[in-house]
């Protein structure tokens, strides 16, 4: 092995001066249970030649080898700038232990840094090229800022405000003299006769005229005005259409290049270019921690156990210092399914046809107990489908074809509404898209009563009330949503205190509207406490001093009419927590 290469392998034992192991390690087999005990996360997807889902789990012990970076990490000042790191602690074929440690992207400025795993093969091919396009496309996003910020785009909205209140005034000029033409015209018919009456009707006129000439002049004047400045805009707009056109084109093309250049491999010696992924990957996939820290274990026969990611450095959007997060949705999850590929299945990782709680089902309708951490529906990505819906859809589609007449047509289960992922308690589904339109139009009407309990990350002074702020998404920072008082979309909750306990509350809420994330941001924002384990709205938020395994939000009630029967039906799911 290559001496840079052995100098990114770091033995386990240097992680664990801190540890009750000591200086008495176990055998080999105690250390890899130790490691893989007490899972938080999984890094999971379907294996492109089987299909058998593939998961590689986030320990503790993977979280507290990730801590001990950290602390290099502060006491060195690495990097000044925010981004995530990860570290994979592996196994050779000699049964030794060592951690392999990962930063995303650049570490101040440079791709290959002693005592870091290197980046994936396929990144020095297309250097240059990268080079000189980045360099435009920086050139061309100053451009865009000069021609976007152009003086005449002020001039013209001031001079067009000046002249519309002087169009305006004038109209109302316009509009009193013709009430008087209108006025004297009646008085003239009804006293005047014979020439008299055709003289002062044409003075009338006349005035009229005139009222039209100056109108016109009004315009043109305004015209000639504003025309050269609208002309400029116009130029400029074009411009940025044109270098928005190119910037697309480049960034395209560089994609292309750099997708083709980067080449992963896998456990089971299977190499492909990022190009044969799914289409749409942006660009920077394969320098994420993940993928770079994989595929370095792939190529040098090192089996991985367990691997952690992390935020360190200035904050940035939703990410906080010292904060674990999963596979990023964009880059990384498309490509876990087959990085992980070659690996054994885990034996406890769940599968589709694994049984759900279920809380009520005839031949309409059915509804589940949703645990926490399972989707509801299939994700975007294909690695991502295993959901309530997926299960349901394959453990008992068959017996639907089989009992249901009404459904001869073999429409799938279909969902009603939805649950974050991170939420448990009650889910509803239709066996039918009769059902499903009837059971939503019951959701869009606010006529199903729904209760969550949550506990909250503080103390709640306010026993009971109703939370009003308007909710709006957060388009730089997807999928949170924010107050917005100018856009936000109405969203009320109601809410009501059960039970506080040290620094936790425990809290009832009654949804009146049905906003993305309403509870989480109302508890946030509404009671200035997020609720317990949302690392989306409250890792902004002083650390808890008790830690989190889950959010704690469950929808422990849901009332809704039988589309057939009309019968209410009351459903309940015992809080878990």
């Amino acid at each position: 092995m290559p001496e840079p290469e052995l100098a990114c392998l770091h033995p386990l034992t240097n992680f664990l001066t801190d540890t009750a192991w000591g200086r008495e390690w176990p055998n080999s087999t105690d250390i890899a249970q130790a490691i893989q005990a007490e899972p938080t996360y999984y890094y999971e997807g379907d294996c492109p030649r089987t299909g058998t889902l593939l998961r590689l789990p986030r320990t503790t012990f993977a979280e507290s080898v990730a801590r001990r970076l950290m602390q290099r990490l502060a006491a060195q000042n690495h990097c000044s700038e925010g981004k995530m790191y990860g570290v994979l602690l592996v196994v050779d074929s000699l049964n030794q232990y060592y951690v392999l440690q990962a930063f995303s992207g650049l570490l101040n400025g440079k791709a290959l840094v002693s005592g870091w795993v290197p980046p994936i093969t396929g990144r020095d091919q297309v250097a240059l090229v990268e080079a000189q396009t980045l360099a435009t496309l920086n050139q061309i996003k100053q451009e865009l800022i000069t021609l976007q910020g152009i003086p005449e785009r002020k001039q013209y909205d001031d001079l067009a405000q000046e002249f519309e209140d002087q169009r305006q005034q004038l109209n109302l000029v316009h509009q009193q003299r013709k009430q008087e033409r209108q006025q004297k015209r009646q008085f003239f018919l009804e006293t005047l006769v014979g020439d008299e009456l055709a003289i002062a009707l044409e003075a009338l006129n006349d005035q009229s005229r005139r009222d039209g000439i100056e109108r016109r002049r009004f315009k043109q004047q305004r015209d000639s005005r504003l025309q050269p400045l609208k002309q400029v805009i116009e130029q400029t707009e074009t411009r940025i259409r044109y270098l928005k056109h190119r910037r697309r084109a480049l960034s395209r093309q560089l994609q292309h290049q750099l997708h083709t250049a980067y080449r992963l491999t896998n456990f089971a010696g299977e190499t492909l270019a990022l190009e044969a992924f799914q289409q749409g990957l942006p660009t920077g996939t394969g320098e994420c921690c993940a993928p770079k820290l994989l595929h370095y274990a792939a190529t040098h026969q090192l089996k991985p156990l367990a691997m952690a990611e992390f935020w360190w450095g200035p904050a940035s959007q939703d990410k906080v210092a010292g904060e674990f997060y999963p596979a990023c949705a964009e880059r990384c999850q498309p490509l876990m399914g087959f990085l992980l590929s070659g690996l054994s299945p885990d034996p406890n990782s769940p599968q589709f046809s694994q049984a759900l709680p279920i809380l009520y089902q005839d031949e309409w309708l059915i509804a589940v107990d949703k645990p926490a951490g399972l989707l509801s529906v299939p994700g975007r990505y294909g690695d991502r489908q295993d959901s309530v819906w997926s299960r349901l859809q394959q453990s008992i589609q068959q017996s639907i074809q089989q009992s249901i007449q009404h459904q001869s047509n073999g429409a799938a289960i279909q969902a009603v509404h939805r649950l974050d992922q991170e939420t448990s308690g009650i889910l509803l589904l239709a066996r039918d898209t009769q059902t499903q339109r009837q059971l939503s139009q019951q959701f869009q009407q606010r006529r199903v009563h729904k209760v969550y309990e949550a506990l909250l990350a503080g103390r709640v002074t306010t026993q009971a009330g109703v939370i009003d702020l308007p909710l709006w998404g957060d388009p730089a920072n997807r999928p949170r949503q924010q107050v917005n008082w100018q856009h936000g979309k109405p969203s009320q909750t109601q809410f009501r205190v059960l039970a506080s306990h040290e620094n936790l509350t425990r809290v009832e809420f009654i949804p009146i509207t049905g906003r993305t994330h309403q509870l989480r941001v109302h508890a946030t924002e509404g009671l200035g406490f997020p609720i317990w384990g949302d690392r989306l709205y409250g890792c902004a938020l002083p650390a808890h001093p008790l830690p989190a395994d889950r959010l704690h939000l469950h929808a422990r009630e849901l009332h809704v009419y039988h589309p057939q029967s009309r019968q209410l039906i009351q459903l309940y799911s015992p809080t878990p927590f």
